[in-house]
Order: C-alpha cells, then structure tokens, then sequence
C-alpha cells in the first residue's frame, strides 16, 4: 500500500514541477509592457503614425510640382500625315504672267500640299512672369509644415489613445487580483464553514450560502478574465501589435505622481492651434493665388521642326524619291492680360475671405476648448487626489472590519450574514480605490496634454 502512495505523491510531484516549467516557458514568451514602451510601439507601428509621416513625404512631392510650373517646359512632337484628297485651290493663272504679257490661262484649280507629310520637332515653354507660380511655392512650403504639425498632433493622439487603455487594463486587472484574493479567503472559510457543519457545529444554511457565494464569485471571476482580455485587445490594437502577442504590465506604472497645477499652459503653443495658425496661412495663400489671376502672364516660347513632304511615306526618302525635307523654328513671347471675368474671380476672392473668417472663428473656440480642458483636469486630479486617499483609508479600514468579523464568526459570535456583508465591503472598497487611481491616471493624462507635453510620456 506504500509503494502506490509514494508513486501517486511522485506523480504528483512530477506533474507540479511540468506545469511550473510551462507556466515559465509560458510567462518567458509575455512581453513585460511599460507604458513608454507601449507608447514607442504605437509610435513605430499603428498605421495613424506611419501614415502622417507618409503626408510629410508625399509634401515633399507637391512641392517639387508647384515648383515645376516655375521651370521650362519642353516636349517632343512628330506626327505623319496622308491626304487621299488633296485640297484644290481656284488660282488666277494670269496673276502669274511676267509684266507686260498678255493675260491667258483663267482661274485653274490647283492642289496644294503632298499626299503624304510628316514632321518631328521640340517646343520649349518658360514661364517670365505667374504671379500664381511664385504665390504656389511659398503655399507648397506652409503645406510641407502643416503636415509636419498634423503628423506631430496624429503622434500626440496615439499617445493619448494607448496611454488611456494602457490604465484601462490595469484596472481590470487589479480587479480581478481583487476577486482572486476573495475567491481565495471565501474558500478558506467555506473549507472552516465544511468542517463545522460536518461536525454538527454549522447549520446547512450557512455552507449553502458561502457555496453560493463562491459560485457568484467565480462568475465575476470569468467575466472580469473576459474584461481584461477585451481591454488588451483594445490596447494592442492601439499600438498596431499583433493581437496574439502576450503582455504583461508592471504595477509600477500605476503609482500616483504629483504633477504641477498651478501654471496654466500657453494655448498658442498648442498643437491643435498651432495647426489652425498654419491653416490659416495657407488659406491666406489661396486668396492671393485667386487675387493673382487678376494681374498679367508673360512667357517665352520656342519651337524647332523638320518636316517632310512627298507623293509617298516621307521617312528614309530623299530627294530623288520626290520626298524633300526642310526645317523651320519660332521664338515668341506670350502676353496674357486679364480684362474681364463676369466677376468669377471676384466671387472667389470674397469665398476665400469667408473662409479665413471661419478659421478665425474656430481658433476662438479650440482656444477656449483648451483652456476648458486644462481646467477640467486640474479640477479632476484634485479631487481624485482627495478620493484616493479617503478610499485607501476606507479598504484598510474594511480589511481590519473584515478581520475581526471572520475572528468573530469562527468564535460563533457573529453571524455568516455579518462575515459576507464585511467581505462585501472590502471588495467594494478595494474597487472604489483602483477606479479611484483611474480617475487619476486619466485626468493627469489629460493634464499632460493640456500642457502640450504627450511627448514627454515617451521620455
């Protein structure tokens, strides 16, 4: 009989000592997640960041379009061409006659032309003077730092997102270390409860609540592992991580920081106004690219061709074919001088002056939007402060409540209904103080970002 049970013990030994050796394996492969690593991540791989520094590239082209409009333009041109019917000319014949000769011949129609003709050349045009041109590259320009600040605002909102979930998960998660550690007390005592009852010192009652109990305790358990899930995939897609990667997030990423609330932040050096400034500018580039079509073009054009003509397809002919080929070219300035539009340009001017009007009109609000912001979190991270505190005080004081009521029952001096009731109220007050730290996390977040200082979180 004492060979199987040191073999079941071995067995069991063994099978404890695997499992341990998988749990590490498995823990090994978790990434350990700090929330500036998390935010470096987004940074480098969610597909908001990788496409606002694509915008910044793609300014780069649109710069080098405006200004291909300020450089010469030159294309090659060729075309062949046959005429079945050569078109016939009525000529005076007699308007050909040497002075003094007697008039003969009439009108005779006469063709002009070949049948076939055929001619290759190159043009060349440059712009002297487009008030419009010279207006497009100081516009491509304030475009190249627009996207330059978009990119730097998609950044911050990235930072915001995932910084958001990031403490979303932690708070799930300490939840359920929360209903764990229940879980744990609650069968302890339903084990005490068990031996009680089994020796006639329990009622039934009392082990079918604590039973009970444990089952609702399990089934908050599985929806809170559900929770926790939910939310990491959230924050994994935040990031652009593969959904399937294993995280793992330090709790000291959770503690509270004192942060400054006495200094209220420069809105003007906000990105978001500072974007509204550059939209502005580059409105007020589109009204004098409209207000441009106003003043006169001057350009310079060139042109040198060569052409053949002949009864037959002029290429590789020559002159005993009756095939002849010649060249000509022009030089020409171009002056174009606008007169009257029916008011169209007119219209257009006063379109892109409502326009200015409105982003005026929005930089009024986002500045009042922002400092409602910053007032809002400052207000928000003084009373979390106030409920973090008060609640920290409310779980030990629940702890200690909760340890004298279990003492009490084991005594028989207290009922199981007073032992449930205080478990209760420290589950309850364990919770209020992790949303409590939530609260916190978030307001100091947006706090940061009302600063302008996201960027610091990556530090």
């Amino acid at each position: 009989m004492k060979t199987p049970s040191r073999f079941i013990k071995l067995k069991t030994v063994a099978f404890i000592f695997v499992a341990s050796l998988l749990s590490a394996g498995v823990s090994a492969q978790s990434q350990t997640l700090t929330l500036k690593d998390a935010i470096k991540y987004a940074l480098e791989n969610k597909a908001d960041a990788k496409k606002a520094k694509l915008e910044i590239e793609n300014s780069e082209y649109q710069i080098q379009e405006v200004r291909s409009r300020a450089l010469p333009q030159i294309t090659a041109n060729g075309n062949v061409t046959y005429n079945p019917i050569l078109q016939l000319n009525a000529i005076d014949m007699g308007a050909f006659a040497p002075p003094g000769t007697p008039t003969t011949g009439g009108v005779q129609l006469v063709p002009f032309g070949q049948k076939w003709n055929s001619t290759a050349g190159v043009s060349l045009t440059q712009a002297i003077f487009d008030q419009a041109v010279f207006t497009g590259l100081k516009a491509a320009k304030s475009t190249r730092e627009f996207y330059q600040i978009n990119a730097q605002l998609t950044e911050e909102q990235v930072i915001e997102r995932v910084a958001n979930a990031y403490y979303e998960v932690f708070v799930q998660k300490e939840k359920l270390s929360v209903i764990d550690s229940n879980y744990v007390n609650t069968t302890k005592a339903k084990g005490i409860i068990q031996g009680q009852f089994d020796n006639g010192l329990a009622k039934k009652i009392d082990l079918d609540r604590i039973t009970v109990k444990l089952y609702n305790i399990n089934t908050q358990r599985q929806q809170l592992i559900n929770a926790v899930q939910l939310q990491e995939n959230a924050l994994k897609f935040y990031m652009g991580m593969p959904i399937e990667t294993p995280i793992t997030l330090p709790k000291t990423e959770f503690e509270v920081t004192p942060q400054a609330l006495a200094e209220a932040p420069n809105t003007a050096n906000r990105t978001e106004y500072l974007l509204l400034d550059k939209q502005e500018q580059l409105l007020t580039y589109q009204k004098k690219s409209i207000i441009a079509e106003y003043y006169p073009t001057l350009s310079l054009s060139a042109g040198y061709n060569y052409i053949g003509q002949g009864p037959e397809l002029p290429w590789f002919k020559k002159p005993s074919d009756d095939v002849y080929w010649s060249d000509y070219s022009s030089i020409g300035l171009n002056l174009r001088i606008p007169i009257f539009t029916g008011f169209g340009t007119r219209a257009r001017v006063r379109q892109a002056e409502v326009d200015l009007r409105k982003i005026q009109a929005d930089k009024e609000d986002t500045k009042l939007s922002l400092d409602l912001a910053f007032e809002n979190a400052r207000t928000q991270i003084e009373n979390s402060l106030i409920t973090i505190k008060n609640q920290k005080e409310n779980a030990q004081l629940a702890q200690e409540v909760l340890d004298n009521t279990r003492n009490n029952y084991y005594q028989g001096l207290a009922p199981l209904t007073d032992l449930l009731d205080a478990e209760n109220s420290l589950v309850e007050a364990q919770n209020n103080y992790t949303s409590a730290l939530l609260e916190y996390k978030l307001a100091e977040i947006q706090l940061i970002k009302s600063k302008g200082e996201l960027r610091t979180l990556t530090n």
